[in-house]
């Protein structure tokens, strides 16, 4: 199979993000949510275990990583996987990323959006996750580089409180290093692939960049670097946290706060810093909300370019050469189930759809050549096996609900097809 040239079309979207510019992007949308919304859940099915969750997580995510850049290098379009599965494995198979990709990453919004309004103010949750939709969706209608310059500013917020949680952690006098055993907390084995599936909900973001592949300056240079950056840093900044959080708080504390990484602070002699930490935690779900919208808008736009979605969502806007038809779409859609998401259950969705997605992702980048290569195909081949295994082990609400949803998306495809042969 032939790829596409890697030339920009000039009609489609314009190319003004650098390497720096698509890393914050990457940061902004995983350095925050793993920690502030994902980490209390996970120590709850891991125990101190949650620290190999992590790495099963970070080793999953790493294939993910790698299948994604070699594949953006060679199909530098928005629409991430969804490009990527219709050129290397099929029509159906792009279809079916691009639609995971799309419920799981609404779900995703809708959660970031309620974490936001909980952080904020628990009485207003509702009302205020609706206005921070509301502003990210503007914020992103006027151009994706004002996306990145917001986008940095947030990750120096989240990055500056997430500093307060470690020093407080460490120096409040409440570390007992007997807390970071057992490895396997009461759950075993499942229990641990349970915690990373749901931890992997906070490795995710690295996908916005793929997705941004027509808005990115030399896009085979930019985007393996940009990827594996972003990565990088959100491991190190995660592991040090959660080995904080467990040394001050312990796994049962974390399970059972709502807001763990406050709780860690608040128990130590160190507690004036807990306003910052909840501000920290504020900032972080507006952050991951803004880079998520801007993925799922770019996913919506590529199908729609396909007629896999309605072709009114394949508009460029003439001023800020952006998807701005797909872009109201997205906010619109989060704005309705911000009234009646679940946030727990939101997490454990997106999580089993992504993990479909970077399967698709995975079996992709297995089928490219020896001279499109830039990592070992086995990686590519333990990102399938690692994708499938996590996203079973999740809770069975989550996987029942994502093969529901997929298996639509899969019905409404077969029906379409059944329509254009009888043409």
């Amino acid at each position: 199979m032939t790829p596409p040239a890697a030339g920009p079309e000039p009609s489609r979207l314009a190319r003004r993000l650098g390497t720096a510019d698509a890393v914050v992007i990457g940061l902004g949308s995983m350095i925050g949510a793993g920690v502030f919304a994902a980490l209390g859940p996970a120590a709850r099915a891991a125990g101190s275990g949650v620290l190999i969750a992590l790495a099963l997580a970070g080793a999953v995510a790493y294939c993910n990583a790698t299948s994604s850049a070699q594949l953006a290098a060679v199909y530098p379009q928005s629409g991430g996987t969804y490009v990527y599965g219709r050129e290397r494995l099929g029509a159906f198979w792009g279809y079916l990323a691009g639609w995971g990709f799309i419920v799981g990453k609404l779900a995703s919004c809708a959660a970031m959006a309620l974490t936001f309004g909980a952080y904020a103010a628990p009485a207003f949750a509702r009302p205020l996750a609706l206005a921070a939709v509301v502003g990210v969706t503007a914020v992103n209608y006027r151009g994706v580089q004002k996306t990145a310059a917001l986008t940095r500013a947030i990750v120096t917020v989240v990055l500056i409180a997430l500093a307060a949680v470690v020093i407080a952690g460490l120096f409040g006098g409440q570390l007992d290093t007997g807390r970071l055993t057992p490895l396997d907390g009461d759950g075993g084995p499942r229990g641990l692939l349970r915690a990373a599936g749901l931890l992997f909900f906070a490795f995710a973001g690295y996908a916005r960049i793929a997705t941004l592949g027509e808005e990115v300056t030399d896009p085979s240079r930019t985007i393996p670097r940009a990827i594996t950056a972003a990565l990088g840093v959100t491991l190190c900044v995660y592991a040090l946290v959660a080995v904080t959080a467990l040394l001050a708080a312990g796994p049962e504390r974390l399970a059972e706060s709502a807001a763990p990484l406050a709780a860690v602070v608040e128990g130590g002699r160190l507690a004036v810093v807990a306003p910052a930490v909840r501000i920290g935690a504020t900032v972080a779900s507006l952050g991951v909300l803004l880079s998520l919208l801007v993925g799922v808008s770019r996913t919506a736009f590529a199908m729609a370019a396909n007629g896999d979605l309605p072709r009114a969502l394949d508009a460029v806007h003439p001023r800020f050469r952006i998807p701005h038809r797909a872009e109201l779409a997205a906010g619109g859609i989060v704005a309705l189930a911000v009234g009646v998401a679940d946030l727990r259950s939101a997490i454990g969705f997106s999580s089993f759809a992504v993990l479909v997605y970077y399967a698709i992702a995975n079996a992709s980048a297995f089928t490219l050549p020896t001279e499109q290569r830039r990592w070992p195909r086995t990686l590519a081949a333990a990102g399938v096996v690692g994708c499938v295994v996590v996203a079973l082990s999740l809770p069975v609400a989550s996987v029942a609900g994502g093969i529901a949803v997929l298996g639509a998306g899969a019905g409404v495809y077969a029906a379409r097809a059944a329509v254009w042969r009888n043409r």
